[in-house]
């Protein structure tokens, strides 16, 4: 009995710490619990994403959710070209813009429409380490305020801003994901950036007072 528990506690530690790809393998081949160790691994960083992009918090479930279900039923699509995690945020970036479109069809016009403050892709060069929407939200209205601003400018910016800030990709993960040329991926961020440190001028100030 004692040799089962420890089995088993093996194998479980062996699943932690595969690679993303050693676990779909193992999944391909039979492996159901493989697919749990890699749906606990993404749940919370693809769910985060997809909340920051569409702003509710069930369509963002709703997402990830159908994101598992496709990495369930397709996952012998993965030929190894991109890393996993790139081939798995790529699924739920498709699913994440279609149901975008989806809200834009039933309400007319899309949130960030509503609010957007402009769409000029002109390159502005905001570093990195300046605007990292998590390291602010440090409150219920801080993270409101945070929400409220990423939602308020263009998607294109805002898909890209968070897969950078927020999940902390590459950038050639992200030309990967959003199917996008890489000059047009660090514009996007940089300007998407820009907009939103002037949209969170207040709370800099507030959480940041030596900045200015």
């Amino acid at each position: 009995m004692a040799r089962a528990s420890l089995k088993t506690e093996s194998v479980q530690v062996a699943r932690n710490s595969a690679s993303d790809e050693d676990l779909l393998r193992w999944f391909l081949e039979g492996d159901e619990a493989a697919f749990v160790a890699l749906m606990r691994r993404y749940k919370e960083p693809i769910t985060t994403y997809t909340y920051r992009f569409l702003g509710n918090y069930d369509d963002a479930v709703d997402v990830a959710q159908e994101t598992f279900v496709r990495l369930y039923r397709f996952g012998h699509s993965f030929v190894g070209e991109v890393k996993f995690s790139t081939w798995l945020y790529t699924i739920a970036s498709n699913l994440a813009r279609t149901e975008l479109k989806r809200y834009r069809r039933r309400n007319g016009v899309s949130l960030s429409e509503a609010f957007s403050i402009g769409d000029d892709e002109s390159s502005w060069e905001i570093p990195d380490e300046t605007y990292l929407p998590d390291e602010l939200v440090d409150s219920t209205r801080i993270a409101q305020d945070v929400q409220k601003a990423l939602l308020s400018i263009s998607p294109s910016y805002r898909e890209m801003v968070v897969l950078r800030d927020v999940q902390q990709l590459t950038y050639e993960e992200i030309a990967v994901i959003t199917n996008t040329e890489m000059g047009t991926v660090k514009s996007r961020i940089n300007r998407g950036r820009a907009q939103l440190q002037v949209l969170l001028r207040s709370l800099y100030n507030e959480v940041f007072p030596s900045q200015e």
